[in-house]
C-alpha cells in the first residue's frame, strides 16, 4: 500500500512577521519604566492602571489620525483620577490604600463617568461647533447684504450694472487692439559724388 506523501512542515509554515528594532526598544523601556514606578511608588502604579483604564481603551480603538477621541477621554478621565492621586501621596501611601480606593464604587463612578464624560466630549462637540460657525457665516452674510443695500441707496443702480457688466466680460479673452501703423520707409539716397583726382604740374624748363 502506498503511503501518501509527506508535507513538508517548513514550506507549508507561515513566516511571522519580524518585530522592528524600534518597536522593540520602546517596549523594552515601557517596561523598565512600569517596573522602576512600581518599585518606588506601586501605590501610584495600581491607581494610574486601573484608573486610566478607560484612556488604555480609547487608545487602542482610536484610528484617527489626531487621535482626537484619545485626547478627550485621557484628559477627563484623568481629572477624575487626580484627587484619589493626590489623597494617597498625601495621607496614606499604601498600596493597600489604593485597592481601597479603587474597590469604592463611588470613587469608580468618578474616575469612569469622566471618562464617559470625554467620550460625550468628543461625539458631541464637533457638530456643536460646526453649528456655531454656520450661524456666524450666515450673519456675516446678512452684514453684508445690509452694507450692500446702503451702498445700492446711496449711489443708486448703476453700482449693480457696472458689476453686472463687468462680471460678464470673459476676462480670458483680450480685447483687440489696433495696431499702430508704421512709418513708411524712407527712400533710397543717391550715392555722394566721387572727387575729382588731383592733377600733377607739369615740369617748367629748365635753366
Amino acid at each position: 500500500m502506498a503511503t501518501p506523501p509527506t508535507q513538508n512542515p517548513s514550506a507549508s509554515a507561515v513566516p511571522a512577521p519580524a518585530v522592528s528594532g524600534k518597536s522593540l526598544r520602546q517596549g523594552i523601556w515601557f517596561v523598565i519604566g512600569l517596573m522602576t514606578l512600581a518599585y518606588i511608588s506601586l501605590p501610584t502604579v495600581v491607581l494610574i492602571f486601573f484608573g486610566l483604564m478607560p484612556s488604555i481603551v480609547a487608545l487602542v480603538i482610536d484610528r484617527t489620525e489626531g487621535r482626537y477621541a484619545t485626547f478627550c477621554v485621557l484628559g477627563m478621565n484623568f481629572s477624575g483620577l487626580f484627587p484619589f492621586l493626590t489623597d494617597v501621596w498625601f495621607q496614606v501611601h499604601t498600596t493597600d490604600m489604593a485597592i481601597r480606593t479603587m474597590t469604592n464604587v463611588f470613587n469608580l463612578l468618578i474616575i469612569y463617568g469622566s471618562a464617559g464624560f470625554g467620550w460625550v466630549l468628543y461625539m458631541a462637540l464637533p457638530p456643536v461647533i460646526t453649528t456655531f460657525l454656520s450661524a456666524m457665516s450666515q450673519r456675516r452674510v446678512a452684514e453684508l447684504r445690509e452694507k450692500q443695500a446702503q451702498i445700492i441707496e446711496e449711489w443708486g443702480e448703476s453700482v449693480t450694472t457696472i458689476l453686472d457688466s463687468e462680471e460678464g466680460e470673459d476676462p480670458s479673452v483680450p480685447e483687440a487692439t489696433a495696431m499702430p501703423e508704421l512709418p513708411d520707409a524712407p527712400a533710397a539716397l543717391p550715392p555722394p559724388p566721387q572727387p575729382a583726382p588731383p592733377t600733377m604740374p607739369e615740369p617748367g624748363p629748365s635753366e
